[in-house]
C-alpha cells in the first residue's frame, strides 16, 4: 500500500448516531492542510485502510467532529509520531485501529500532550491483551458509538483540568492578573459586529463545527452568557485556551463574550445578595480536577502563598460529585497528572466588600437544576492554606488542597497591583493596547506585536492608528528592530502633527521614543536631539515640576552616559532625581531609577564605594515600594552585582546575580531575555575568575533563552556570541573565538547603522583573535577599523578611543616597534586624563601599559616610575585585595627582577601571590602566573631547585583549570625545561621543551613566533649535547617562521641570527657554560659567527633604543668572537661598548656588569695581562657578593676565572684556594652530576 499523508477534515451540518465496524476497502489519499486549533484538543486517527469515500468513515467523522473538532488521520505510523511530536499547546486524543496501536502505543504513551487511546477493532479480545498494559487506553471498541461517548467524557475532563492558574512569585502573569481583568472587562465592543467577527474567524480557522457556529449567530442573545459557558460547546473551551496561551486573536475575539459572561455573573449576584436565601457566613465550595505534575509542585512551592485561576472558575457545593467524578478519575489518568479536590473557603464579606462576584447558576446553566453550581468572576486570587494527601487504596496521586479567596485588603497584592497599574498605564492607554503592554512586561514581544498589528488595521480614527503605530514602534523596539521601530514612531509622530496641537503631550511622547530607539542604536546625538526636543514641548505644556519631565533628564542622562561624558550623565540625572523629590512620595519606585542610574555612572567614573552607595538606596526603596520578588529588585541585585565585578571582589558579586536569577526564575516565564540576562551576567563573572567552563555554560544557557525568544538578529544575540568568543580566546581555541566574533559580528551588520559604536567592539575582538594567533597585521588592522569607527561615533574623548589605542599598542609593541607602542599607549592616557576622574582604575591601567613599555626598552626607572604610578592609583580606588593590586605588585616585581634587585623583586612577588590567593579560587591560572614569577626570580638567584619547584606548581595548577594543549602549559614545560638546562640536565629539558613545542604546534597557527622561541630552545639543547646539525635545523625553523612572523627587524630576529652563528661542527664541545656571558669556544669558523652577530647588532640599533640592554649583549657577542680570532684590540673595544651600555641602562651593581667584566677578565688573561684580568675578575666577584645571594653560581665562576689567572701567574696556593672556594659554592648551587663540577674537580687537579 502507498503511504498516504495524514488530513485534518471538515464537515458541515448535523448527523444521526452511525453505527460502524471495521473493514478493508482500498484506502484513499487524505491531504493535510496546515492545523488551526481553536480548542485545548484535536482528535488524531490512524488506519492503515481509510477510505474518503466510504459512508461509515464519512459518518464516523462527522460525528466525531461534534465532539473534537479537529481530526486529523493517518495511515503511517512514523508519519503519525513526527506529528504527535510537534504539538505542545493541545491535548491529544487519539484513535488506533487494529494492529497499529500495539506498534504506536508504547512508544508514545509517556508523551505529556498524549490525553487517552481509543483502540477500534474488529477482534477485541485480541486487542484487549495488550492494551491492560497501556495506561492512557481508555477502552478497546469495535464500535464507533462508545468511542463517541467516551471521547465525550475525556473533553470535559480535558477542558476542565487545562484552566490556567498563575502562581505568586512563580508566574510572571500572576502579577499582572488583576490588572488583565480589568482589560477584559473594561472594553466597551459593538456585541453585533463581535459576534460576526468571532463566526467569521470560526470558520476561517475550520476548527469549529458549523452549526456550533450557525448557533452562535442565530441564538447567542436568547440565552446568557452563563448558558453559553456551561454548554457542551466551543465558548468556554475556546475561551480557556485564549487565556491559558494569552492567544491574542482569541482573546480578542472574545472580548466580548467575557464581559457578558462578568456582567451575567455580577448581575446575578446582586440579585441573590437581595434575596432572603443569600449566604451571610463563610461557606465552602469544591472543585475536582487533574493537575500536571509539574503544575502540582509550583502549588506546592506555593503553600502559604496567592494563586489565581485565570479564567471563570466553576466550582460545586457537592464535595462527593467533585471528589467521585472529576478528582479521583484524573489521578487515575496517567502518571503525569493528579487529582486535586480544591476545597474552597468563601467569605461572603471580602466578596462584597472587595466587590468579587460569584453566582449560584445551577437554575440558568445549560444543565439546569442538575448540580449546585457556583462560578467566580474570572482572574479571581486565593491563598493556598493547606495541601493533604487524600488516603486511597489505589493510588498514592489524590490530593486535597484547601483555599481561602483573598479579598483586595491583601496589603502585598495591593502594593504588587498599584505599582503594575502606573507601570503600565503610564505607557499605554486604555482598552487593547493596554492588554499589549502587558504580553510585553511578560516577555512576549511577538504576541504585542500581533496585537497591535490587529488593532492597527482596525483603528477607525488618526488618533488610534498615531497610538498604535507608537505602541508599535515601541514593540519593535523592544524586540531589537530598531528600524521597524523608527519606521512605525516617525509614522506615530506624523500623525500626531497633523491632529495635535504643535506642543501636545503625545508629541513629548513620540519623540522621547525616538530617542530610545536612536539611543539602543548608538546614534548618540540624534538620540539627544529626539530627547531634547520631547523636553522643549514638556515645558510648554507641563507644570514646572511634572514627573514627566524627570523621565526626560533621565533619558538624556543616559545618552550622555554612553557618550562617556559622564559629569553631564550625573548632572542630569541629579536634575531627575531633584525633581522626583518635589512630585513623589519618599519611597516611590523611581527613586530607585534615579540611585540606579546615578550608580552606574560612579561606576563608570571609577568611584565604586559611590555607585554601591547609590545602588544598596535604590533596592532599599524598592525593598518598602515592591513585592518581594519584583523583577525591578532583580535589577538592583544585578548592578550590585556588576560594582562587585568591578571591583575584583568575585565571589561577592556572583552572590547577587544569582539573586537576580533567582527572582528572574521566579517571576517571569522561562525564557524571558531578562533571565538570559543573569545567565550573560554570572558568565561574566565566571570569565573574570578565569573559570572558562562555568563561564562558556553560563553564556551557552543565555544564548540557548535568546535563540528561543528574540528574532534572529537581535543584538543581544550577538552580545551572546562575543562573550563565547572571549571565553574561547581565553580557552586558546582561537579558531572557534574568531567563528563566534564573525557571528556576532554578522548580525550586527544586519541590525545597526554602519559607524556603531557596537561595530568597533567586533572588530576589537577580531583584533585580539588575531594577536593572540600572532597574525599582526591582521590584529592591527582590525584595531584600527575599530578606532576608525569609534573616532566618526563617539565624542572625541571618549574611553572607547583610549581603549582603541591600547589595542593598537599592543600589536606594536609583539611586532617590536616600541616606539609606535609607546606613543599608542601615551594617547590613550591622555583621552583618559580628560575623559575619567583623576584617580579613575583605567588611568591605572594606562601607566601600568606605559611601565610595560618601558620595562620593554630597557628603560627600567621610568617603568618603575610609571608602575608605581599605577599601584597608587589602585591603592586609593581599590579594596585591598583587588586583584589589579597584584597585577602592580607582579608589575612592580618584574622590573626589580631585570634591575638585579632580586630581593625586592622577591618580595614584590609575594605581596602579589598574598593578594591573588585571598582573591581566587585556590587552582586559578593567575596563580600560575605568580609561581612563574618566582621561577624567574629564583633562576637569577641561582636557586635552580626553588624555581624549579615554583615551575611545577604553576603547570601542576594549569594541568588542572585549562585545556590539555593550551598555551600557557606549554610555556610552563618552557620554563621548566629552562631549569633542567641550567642544572645540566639536559635530556631532561630536552624532554620538556619538545613538549611544549608539541603543545604550542596545537595551540598555535603554523608561524607563530611562540614556536619559533621554543624551536630556539630545543636548537640550544641540542647544542649542548653535541647534535650541531639538529641545532642548526632548528635554528633556522627558528629563523624561519621570525621572518614570516615578525617585520624585517624585529629584534627577535637579531636571536635567531645568534643561534644560527653557533658552528656546527666544533671539535671542542665544553660543558659548562656562564651565565652572565658565555665564552664561545674556538670553532674555527669564526667569520660566519661575526657575520651573525652583525646582523643581530645592525637589527637591534634599528628596533631598539640606543643604549637597550640587547646591543650591550649584541657587542659582548662580538667581543667573544674577535677574542676567539685572537684580535683582542677588537673584543676589548666590543666589550667597552657592551659595558658602556650597560652603565646607563642598568642600576650600578647589576650583575649583568659583573658578566661585562668578567669579559675584560678573559681578553686579558688571552694576553698575558694577568694583573688587568684579575683587577676585572676581582671587579666582577665584589658585584655578584652586592648583588646576588652566597651560594650563586655565578660566584663559583668568579672564583674560578681568578683561579686560573693564579695559575698562570704561577700563584699556586691561591689558585687553589680559588679553584676550592669555587668548587665549594659549586656542590651548594648545582646538582651532583652537574657539568660545571667536572671542570671545577679538573681545575684542582691541574
Amino acid at each position: 500500500m502507498s503511504q498516504q499523508k495524514p488530513t485534518t477534515t471538515a464537515t458541515s451540518g448535523a448527523a444521526a448516531m452511525p453505527t460502524t465496524t471495521m473493514n478493508n476497502p482500498a484506502a484513499a489519499v487524505l491531504l493535510r492542510p496546515v492545523r488551526r486549533v481553536l480548542q485545548n484538543f484535536l482528535l488524531v486517527w490512524l488506519d492503515s485502510n481509510f477510505n474518503e469515500s466510504d459512508e461509515d468513515f464519512k459518518k464516523s467523522l462527522q460525528h466525531l467532529r461534534r465532539i473534537v473538532a479537529s481530526i486529523t488521520t493517518f495511515t503511517d505510523v512514523q508519519e503519525c509520531i513526527n506529528f504527535l511530536s510537534e504539538i505542545k499547546k493541545e491535548k491529544i486524543f487519539m484513535i488506533v485501529s487494529d494492529s497499529l496501536g500495539r506498534q504506536i502505543a508504547p512508544e508514545i504513551e509517556a508523551w505529556p500532550q498524549l490525553e487517552s487511546i481509543y483502540v477500534f477493532c474488529s477482534n477485541q479480545a485480541v486487542h484487549e491483551q495488550w492494551a491492560r498494559k497501556i495506561a492512557k487506553v481508555k477502552g478497546v471498541y469495535t464500535k464507533i458509538e462508545p468511542i463517541c461517548k467516551a471521547l465525550q467524557i475525556d473533553r470535559e475532563y480535558c477542558d476542565r483540568d487545562l484552566i490556567s492558574i498563575s502562581y505568586h512569585g512563580i508566574d510572571a502573569l500572576f502579577m499582572y492578573t488583576q490588572l488583565l481583568k480589568e482589560t477584559l472587562l473594561d472594553i466597551e465592543d459593538d456585541d453585533a459586529k463581535s459576534i460576526k467577527e468571532l463566526a467569521e474567524y470560526c470558520r476561517l480557522k475550520d476548527d469549529i463545527d458549523e452549526g456550533e457556529i450557525r448557533g452562535i449567530e442565530k441564538e447567542y442573545r436568547d440565552h446568557t452568557s452563563i448558558w453559553w459557558y456551561t454548554a457542551p460547546y466551543f465558548m468556554y473551551s475556546m475561551l480557556n485556551r485564549g487565556l491559558r496561551l494569552m492567544d491574542v486573536d482569541i482573546i480578542i475575539k472574545m472580548g466580548f463574550f467575557s464581559r457578558h459572561l462578568h456582567q451575567d455573573i455580577e448581575k446575578l449576584y446582586h440579585e441573590q445578595q437581595q434575596s432572603s436565601t443569600k449566604a451571610t457566613a463563610p461557606f465552602i465550595v469544591f472543585r475536582g480536577q487533574g493537575l500536571s505534575v509539574e503544575n502540582f509542585d509550583k502549588m506546592k512551592q506555593t503553600k502559604s502563598g496567592l494563586m489565581s485561576f485565570n479564567n471563570f472558575l466553576s466550582t460545586s457545593l457537592d464535595r462527593d460529585i467533585s471528589l467521585t467524578d472529576f478528582a479521583r478519575p484524573a489521578a487515575f489518568k496517567n502518571p503525569q497528572t493528579v487529582g486535586i479536590l480544591f476545597i474552597i473557603t468563601i467569605d461572603p464579606d471580602v466578596c462584597t466588600k472587595s466587590k468579587i462576584p460569584f453566582a449560584d447558576v445551577s437554575q440558568v446553566s445549560f444543565f439546569e437544576g442538575l448540580e449546585a453550581e457556583i462560578i467566580f468572576t474570572t482572574h479571581t486570587i486565593f491563598r493556598i492554606d493547606r495541601i493533604k494527601q487524600i488516603p486511597d487504596d489505589h493510588t498514592d496521586r489524590l490530593w486535597e488542597v484547601k483555599l481561602t479567596l483573598v479579598g483586595n485588603d491583601n496589603h502585598q497584592l495591593n502594593t504588587l497591583t498599584a505599582h503594575i497599574r502606573e507601570e503600565v498605564t503610564s505607557s499605554a492607554t486604555q482598552g487593547w493596547s493596554r492588554l499589549g503592554e502587558i504580553l510585553i512586561k511578560v516577555g512576549e514581544a511577538t504576541k504585542a506585536e500581533h496585537l497591535y498589528k490587529i488593532l492597527l488595521e482596525k483603528a477607525s480614527s488618526d488618533k488610534e492608528r498615531s497610538d498604535y503605530s507608537h505602541q508599535l514602534g515601541r514593540v519593535y523596539d523592544n524586540m531589537g528592530k530598531y528600524w521597524k521601530a523608527l519606521l512605525f514612531l516617525n509614522k506615530g509622530l506624523e500623525m500626531r502633527k497633523t491632529i495635535l496641537p504643535p506642543n501636545h503631550p503625545d508629541l513629548a511622547k513620540s519623540y522621547n521614543g525616538i530617542g530610545v530607539v536612536y539611543n539602543n542604536m548608538g546614534e548618540y546625538s540624534k538620540a539627544l536631539s529626539s530627547y531634547k526636543q520631547s523636553l522643549e514641548i514638556k515645558k510648554i505644556a507641563l507644570p514646572a515640576n511634572h514627573p514627566d519631565f524627570a523621565q526626560s533628564y533621565n533619558n538624556i542622562g543616559n545618552v550622555y552616559n554612553k557618550m562617556g561624558e559622564y559629569s553631564k550623565a550625573l548632572s542630569s540625572y541629579e536634575r531627575s532625581h531633584e525633581i522626583r523629590k518635589i512630585v513623589l512620595p519618599p519611597n516611590h519606585p523611581d527613586f530607585a531609577q534615579s540611585y540606579n542610574n546615578i550608580g552606574n555612572v560612579y561606576n563608570k567614573m571609577g568611584e565604586q564605594s559611590k555607585a554601591l552607595s547609590s545602588y544598596e538606596r535604590s533596592l532599599g526603596i524598592r525593598k518598602i515600594a515592591l513585592p518581594p520578588n519584583h523583577p525591578d529588585l532583580a535589577q538592583s541585585y544585578n548592578n550590585i552585582g556588576v560594582v562587585y565585578r568591578d571591583m575584583g571582589e568575585y565571589s561577592r558579586a556572583l552572590s547577587p546575580y544569582e539573586r537576580a536569577l533567582e527572582i528572574r526564575k521566579t517571576t517571569l516565564p522561562p525564557n524571558h531575555p531578562d533571565i538570559a540576562h543573569s545567565y550573560n551576567n554570572i558568565g561574566n563573572v565566571y570569565y573574570s575568575m578565569s573559570d572558562y567552563s562555568k563561564a562558556l555554560s553560563s553564556y551557552e544557557q543565555s544564548l540557548e533563552i535568546r535563540k528561543i525568544v528574540l528574532p534572529p538578529n537581535h543584538l543581544d544575540l550577538a552580545q551572546s556570541y562575543s562573550n563565547i568568543g572571549n571565553v574561547y580566546n581565553k580557552m586558546g581555541e582561537f579558531s572557534k573565538a574568531l567563528s563566534s566574533y564573525e557571528r556576532s559580528l554578522q548580525i550586527k551588520n544586519i541590525a545597526l547603522p554602519p559607524n556603531h559604536p557596537g561595530f568597533a567592539r567586533s572588530h576589537n575582538n577580531i583584533g585580539a583573535v588575531y594577536y593572540n594567533m600572532g597574525e599582526y597585521s591582521k590584529a592591527l588592522s582590525s584595531y584600527e577599523r575599530a578606532l576608525e569607527i569609534r573616532k566618526i561615533a563617539l565624542p572625541p574623548n571618549h574611553p572607547d578611543l583610549a581603549g582603541s589605542y591600547e589595542g593598537i599598542a599592543l600589536v606594536y609593541n609583539n611586532m617590536g616597534e616600541y616606539s609606535k607602542a609607546l606613543s599608542s599607549y601615551k594617547q590613550s592616557l591622555e583621552i583618559k586624563k580628560i575623559a575619567l576622574p583623576p584617580n579613575h582604575p583605567d588611568l591605572a591601567q594606562s601607566y601600568s601599559n606605559i611601565g610595560n613599555m618601558y620595562n620593554k626598552i630597557g628603560e627600567y626607572s621610568k617603568a618603575l616610575s610609571s608602575y608605581e604610578q599605577s599601584h597608587e592609583i589602585r591603592k586609593i580606588v581599590l579594596p585591598p585585595n583587588h586583584l589589579d593590586l597584584a597585577q602592580s605588585y607582579s608589575n612592580i616585581g618584574n622590573v626589580y627582577n631585570k634591575m638585579g634587585e632580586q630581593s625586592k623583586a622577591l618580595s614584590s612577588y609575594e605581596r602579589s601571590l598574598e593578594i591573588s590567593k585571598i582573591a581566587l579560587l585556590p587552582n586559578h591560572p593567575a596563580l600560575a602566573g605568580s609561581y612563574n614569577n618566582f621561577g624567574l626570580v629564583y633562576t637569577d638567584m641561582g636557586e635552580y631547585s626553588k624555581a624549579l619547584s615554583s615551575y611545577e606548581r604553576a603547570l601542576e595548577i594549569q594541568k588542572i583549570v585549562l585545556p590539555q594543549n593550551h598555551l600557557d602549559l606549554a610555556v610552563s614545560y618552557n620554563n621548566i625545561g629552562g631549569m633542567y638546562y641550567n642544572m645540566g640536565e639536559y635530556s631532561k629539558a630536552l624532554s620538556s621543551y619538545e613538549r611544549a613545542l608539541e603543545i604550542s604546534k596545537i595551540a598555535l597557527p603554523p608561524n607563530h613566533f611562540d614556536l619559533a622561541a621554543f624551536c630556539n630552545n630545543i636548537g640550544i639543547m641540542y647544542r649542548n649535547i653535541g647534535e650541531y646539525p639538529k641545532a642548526l635545523s632548528s635554528y633556522e625553523r627558528s629563523l624561519q617562521i621570525h621572518k614570516i612572523a615578525l617585520p624585517p627587524n624585529h629584534p627577535d630576529l637579531a636571536g635567531s641570527y645568534n643561534n644560527i652563528a653557533l658552528p656546527p661542527n666544533h671539535p671542542d664541545l665544553a660543558g659548562s657554560y656562564n651565565n652572565i656571558g658565555n665564552v664561545y669556544y674556538n670553532m674555527g669558523e669564526y667569520s660566519k659567527a661575526l657575520s651573525s652577530y652583525e646582523r643581530a647588532l645592525e637589527i637591534s640599533k634599528i628596533a631598539l633604543p640606543p643604549n637597550h640592554s640587547f646591543l650591550a649583549a649584541s657587542y659582548n657577542n662580538i667581543g667573544n668572537v674577535y677574542n676567539k680570532m685572537g684580535e683582542y684590540s677588537k673584543a676589548l673595544s666590543s666589550y667597552e661598548r657592551s659595558l658602556e651600555i650597560s652603565k646607563i641602562a642598568l642600576p650600578p651593581n647589576h650583575p649583568d656588569l659583573a658578566g661585562s667584566y668578567n669579559n675584560f677578565g678573559l681578553v686579558y688573561a688571552d694576553m698575558g695581562e694577568y694583573s688587568k684580568a684579575l683587577s676585572s675578575y676581582e671587579r666582577a666577584l665584589e658585584i655578584r657578593k652586592t648583588t646576588l645571594p652566597p651560594s650563586h653560581p655565578g660566584f663559583a665562576h668568579s672564583y674560578n676565572n681568578i683561579g686560573n689567572v693564579y695559575y698562570n701567574m704561577s700563584d699556586y696556593s691561591k689558585a687553589l684556594s680559588s679553584y676550592e672556594q669555587s668548587l665549594e659554592i659549586s656542590k651548594i648551587a648545582l646538582p651532583l652530576n652537574h657539568p660545571d663540577l667536572a671542570i671545577f674537580y679538573n681545575n684542582i687537579g691541574l
